[in-house]
């Protein structure tokens, strides 16, 4: 039974999503001084495109299978170096990256956590 048609599983993958890009972005940061480093990023178009290569769950062995790949959490690593030593991180960019996805996570758990609320509300019965 689907209480919220979804819409739970949905922020569950943004958060997702957001962890995956705070990792990205933290690493970076802890590497601002490493020579040679390459910059990584996380876009959310590459992450929706790995979390769709998922195994299909078959009843019969003559369904369609789905050939599960690796799962990378859309990181790609940057190209660019920005400093003679071959190190990739911008270090304003990378604050920039880091504050908007705290507020993107913030939003997101603020939903999560209205979700949760409501489905408290029901279970209490309106009190």
């Amino acid at each position: 039974m689907n209480l919220f048609g979804g819409s739970i599983s949905s922020l569950e993958q943004g958060l997702t999503y957001a962890a995956a890009k705070q990792k990205a972005v933290a690493s970076n940061i802890a590497n601002v001084d490493t020579p040679g480093y390459k910059a990584k990023t996380v876009s959310f178009d590459s992450f929706l495109e790995d979390a769709k290569k998922m195994e299909a769950y078959r009843t019969n062995s003559r369904h369609i299978p789905f050939a599960e790949t690796g799962f990378s959490a859309g990181q790609r690593s940057s190209p660019f170096s920005y400093r003679h030593d071959g190190n990739g991180v911008d270090m304003d960019k990378e604050q920039a990256a880091l504050a908007e996805n705290q507020i993107y996570y913030n939003a997101l758990v603020d939903r999560i956590s209205s979700k949760f609320n409501t489905l408290q509300s029901v279970v209490k019965g309106g009190r």
